[in-house]
């Protein structure tokens, strides 16, 4: 007989359709996403962030990318990255600018629905990235470790921040990243070319969206070829077939370069101007944005004046040349780079205490996510030294030119996943 008290029993049977549901929705990647999102936009809508500010000629509306989709969406083609009527340029890569220019021609250039289209989208790519954040966490850890993580990318207001303020590739970014690195870990466990054509195609993708991300290209790569023919499965058409869709998928648009600008441009042509700004008299490890062309008069005069082209080399030698001059204090900067890319680099704040707040959450997370590679590598966690070379290599690049608090954030699912991990492993140790 069932000697617990019948008022316990009831209140126990209407409970279980409760927790039942419960246990569904906290592993339904469904949920996941559509809380995310709901809170994401819901956030654009109660904070207004859709309302930029046009005091700058609405150049705080997606900035070189906004300015270029302008000139898309006028009939201007690929141009005017400073809005001035500069002529074809190759600043910013084009997949974003063109989805950009896209809305600009359906809801109005600069208006207030396409900056709430604009980032409801990012909002979207950003709270679809809680799926390969499960996945890959599933894969590495454990499913407790996986419900962790894509919770908490979900409901992390830092996590929002950048798709529900910026009109900005950064979050489409952090999602092909994640989801180029579930797709590596699983391709030993996947037999003929599809997988492969999906990596070479996502990794086009990437390229178009974003090259930086192509410093992980290598290790994927590798990664995916070495454990698929671990396995003895044939590896090689497939490698062939992913390269060729990859260089398929970049070839138009490189094409259109060498068509536009007479050489070979591999997707974006400002690397030389970026160096300039993190390198040169009054370098401190930081952006000098008071040297950009939307900053400074006579830069904008001398890029109007040389061309994109002729400008950006005159920057990177200006840059070599300062590099050049001085390597110890070049290795001084890179270390100093280092820091700010992981602690955050300075800011300013009318609040004395804030800075330091928000630089010290930015450096925790840091920590917790260094602790959890750590310990993955020690305890020998399947996948662990895809994480570590993707934690190597990606930041690489902005220790050399400069580090800025959105440039973490296409790394930062992965980083999610490590916190997560530390913590749960912590969580299971006390008492």
């Amino acid at each position: 007989m069932d000697s617990r008290p019948a008022a316990a029993t009831g209140r126990e049977r209407a409970l279980t359709p409760l927790a039942n549901t419960w246990a569904h929705i906290r592993t339904s990647q469904f949920w996941m996403v559509a809380v995310a999102l709901f809170l994401r936009v819901g956030w654009i809508i109660v904070g207004h962030t859709y309302k930029f500010k046009a005091t700058d000629n609405n150049f705080g509306f997606g900035w070189e990318m906004g300015r270029i989709a302008a000139a898309i969406a006028s009939g201007h083609g690929f141009s005017d990255a400073f809005g001035a009527p500069t002529g074809p340029t190759a600043w910013e890569p084009p997949l974003y600018p063109y989805l950009t220019a896209g809305v600009f021609h359906i809801f109005g250039i600069y208006s207030r629905a396409s900056a709430f289209v604009l980032l409801s989208i990012n909002s979207f790519f950003s709270a679809l990235t809680c799926i390969p954040i499960f996945l890959i966490a599933r894969r590495v850890f454990s499913e407790k470790v996986a419900v962790g993580s894509a919770w908490t990318w979900g409901l992390l207001p830092y996590a929002m921040s950048w798709c529900t303020r910026w009109v900005w590739e950064t979050s489409l970014s952090a999602l092909l990243l994640a989801v180029i690195l579930w797709l590596a870990l699983t391709m030993e466990d996947r037999d003929g070319l599809q997988p492969w054509l999906e990596f070479g195609l996502l990794w086009g993708i990437a390229a178009l969206n974003s090259p930086v991300l192509l410093a992980f290209l290598p290790a994927s790569g590798l990664w995916a070829w070495y454990h698929h023919a671990k396995r003895r499965k044939p590896s090689l058409a497939g490698v062939v077939l992913a390269s060729v869709v990859f260089v398929a998928c970049l070839a138009p648009w490189l094409v259109r370069n060498y068509q536009t600008f007479g050489k070979f441009i591999f997707v974006r042509d400002n690397f030389g101007a970026e160096l300039r700004l993190g390198n040169g008299n009054g370098a401190d490890g930081t952006w000098m944005q008071y040297l950009h062309p939307t900053q400074d008069l006579y830069a904008m005069r001398q890029y109007t004046a040389m061309g994109e082209l002729a400008y950006v080399a005159m920057c990177k030698r200006q840059a070599v040349d300062y590099i050049e001059a001085d390597y110890p204090r070049f290795a001084v900067l890179c270390v100093k780079r280092f820091v700010y890319f992981w602690a955050g680099p300075p800011r300013l704040s009318q609040i004395w205490w804030l800075a330091q707040t928000k630089n010290s959450l930015f450096l925790a997370s840091s920590v917790l996510a260094f602790w959890g590679l750590g310990r993955a590598l020690r305890r020998h966690k399947r996948g662990a030294w895809l994480l570590f070379w993707l934690i190597l290599l990606y930041p690489a690049i902005y220790y050399v030119v400069y580090p800025g608090q959105r440039y973490r954030h296409p790394i930062e699912p992965e980083m999610t996943i490590l916190g997560v991990y530390v913590l749960t492993e912590a969580s299971r140790k006390v008492p």
